[in-house]
């Protein structure tokens, strides 16, 4: 344990609080036990070290990560009972998802030590109700994504902006961006973000931003995946085979039985594999109704993750069409339901028509529509019901 707790403190000492997530404030970190899953890359540990950092002198906290040797011959259950005896309080748990038996012992620590609280984080690609042993009545999970443009222009220049909703967005576009561009000038600095600011490491100076995300994607499918799904190295090679696939075409209607030819997969085969890495915020589906998307629905369409995944894997070849509305969906997906339209790009909370476009771009796609709007690139400001897209970044 005195390793551990060595350990902990150093990555305590490490970390900064001047720049905090949007999900920070969202959780009640007062609950006996938390969950908070997300992309790798996203800022879960610095958010779990922060906590730790700004925790009050009467607590007693500790980070331990589970893909650390230690875990390999010791259960945390029992770890966990030592800690508690020796007077802890807070337990923050990094990459549950690594650890086997990760449902059952923590429910056995809530069950049989209620005096200590825990934080754990996991892999999006978790489905944390799908444990051995349910969690979900017991813990409250929350998810994390990626950095929003609005988080990207406060963490890289230090402009802090106010988070919008939809509504608020659609309503008041004009007053709104007059006062932003009283801070900032918009479009060069959302042309950064939509090929390198979605994950907090851009901040690492040391490192090919693209290559780093590369090899952050291929992680995901080496470790996280089959460390969730148990799936075998056949599989993560026809993943791996599907995504190069998609990133060539999207985004597009996906015709499931030519996909599974060119990938060599079944139908049924192909379209879990798509769900595993829409979970993982690889790829990101879109349906066509609210009951969202799982592996026996084929999806209207496929979208990559967001942007900079984009640029990851078409070594910045990339059709402008295809990064606006994939930004447009990655943004609006987080707090607000997003599906397919008919008529326009895409159908938000069931009610409003939004076509994604250019400067130019014109309403006769969605002429007569009601509470239909176009989000248009390359425009500072809007005029009546043509709204800049990049203002759908300040969402959260």
């Amino acid at each position: 344990m005195e390793r551990l707790k060595a350990l902990s403190d150093a990555a305590v000492r490490r970390v900064s609080i001047d720049f905090k997530r949007y999900l920070f404030e969202q959780i009640n970190w007062d609950r006996q036990l938390i969950g908070i899953s997300g992309a790798r890359g996203g800022g879960k540990t610095v958010m779990l070290l922060q906590y730790l950092k700004l925790l009050p002198k009467s607590e007693k906290g500790l980070y331990i990560s589970l893909d650390d040797v230690y875990f390999t011959d010791n259960k945390l259950v029992y770890f966990a009972e030592d800690y508690a005896k020796y007077g802890g309080t807070v337990l923050l748990i990094d990459e549950v998802h690594k650890y086997p038996n990760w449902s059952q012992e923590l429910k056995n620590i809530y069950d049989n030590i209620p005096d200590l609280k825990v934080v754990f984080t996991s892999s999006s690609a978790l489905e944390i109700h799908k444990g051995s042993h349910d969690l979900s009545r017991r813990a409250r999970i929350y998810n994390l994504f990626g950095l929003s443009f609005r988080e990207f222009v406060e963490l890289k220049y230090k402009h802090k902006l106010p988070i919008l909703t939809v509504d608020l967005v659609l309503e008041n576009h004009l007053s709104i961006v007059n006062d932003i561009l009283g801070q900032i000038k918009p479009l060069p600095l959302f042309k950064e973000y939509l090929k390198s600011g979605y994950y907090p490491f851009f901040l690492d100076s040391d490192s090919d931003y693209l290559h780093q995300l590369t090899s952050t994607i291929n992680l995901v499918l080496e470790s996280d995946l089959p460390a969730i799904h148990r799936i075998d190295f056949n599989s993560i090679l026809k993943m791996k085979n599907l995504l190069y696939v998609i990133s060539k075409i999207v985004p597009f209607k996906p015709n499931i039985e030519k996909l599974s030819s060119q990938t060599n997969t079944t139908r049924e085969t192909l379209l879990k594999y798509l769900y595993y890495l829409d979970r993982a915020q690889v790829i990101k589906l879109l349906g066509s109704d609210s009951l969202g998307i799982n592996y026996l629905n084929r999806p209207k369409k496929i979208f990559l993750g967001n942007t900079n995944i984009a640029y990851a894997l078409s070594d910045n070849n990339v059709d402008v069409g295809n990064i606006r509305e994939t930004f447009f969906i990655n943004q609006l997906s987080v707090n607000n339901m997003v599906t397919y339209s008919n008529k326009g790009d895409f159908k938000v909370d069931n009610k409003y028509i939004f076509e994604i476009g250019g400067k130019n771009k014109d309403y006769k796609q969605i002429a007569g529509l009601k509470d239909s709007f176009i989000a248009a690139d390359d425009i500072d400001s809007g005029f009546g019901n043509k709204i800049p897209i990049w203002l759908f970044g300040m969402l959260y």
